[in-house]
């Protein structure tokens, strides 16, 4: 069986794959355990850490993200795997447990920038006035 999931954060957009496996993680093709930062890498296996790894042995997963910064990356491939892990095991118990630990492990942030304005340096702050 074959799971196709995705996750969002601010402009970053994770897509994963959930396969029959024996536990490998791969982010933008390459193991999950190489990804830098580490505190990124351990962000984006909370998802094993919650349900138990036992899960992770079962599975492959594949993960291709793109956009955002490096936190926001992180958090769209936490999404993604705990939504893919969610739909692959079809387990209420693990979705329940997901939605107690963080609500944003399976629904995306939904929060933007605000776009810059006219008359300041960004959306809200103004320039400020000189009177000499």
């Amino acid at each position: 069986m074959v799971t196709n999931t995705s996750g969002k954060k601010k402009t970053a957009i994770a897509r994963a794959t959930v396969t029959d496996g024996e536990g490998r993680v791969r982010v933008n093709s390459q193991p999950v355990e190489l990804v830098e930062p580490e505190l990124s890498q351990l962000k984006m296996l909370e998802p094993f850490r919650i349900a138990d790894d036992d899960l992770r042995e079962e599975v492959d997963i594949d993960v291709q993200v793109e956009g955002g910064g490096v936190s926001g990356q992180a958090d769209a491939v936490r999404t993604a795997i705990a939504r893919g892990l969610v739909q692959f095991h079809n387990d209420a118990e693990l979705r329940d447990a997901y939605m107690e630990f963080d609500r944003s492990l399976l629904v995306n942030d939904v929060r933007q920038t605000e776009p810059k304005k006219w008359g300041g340096p960004g959306a809200r702050a103004r320039y400020q006035k000189s009177y000499r």
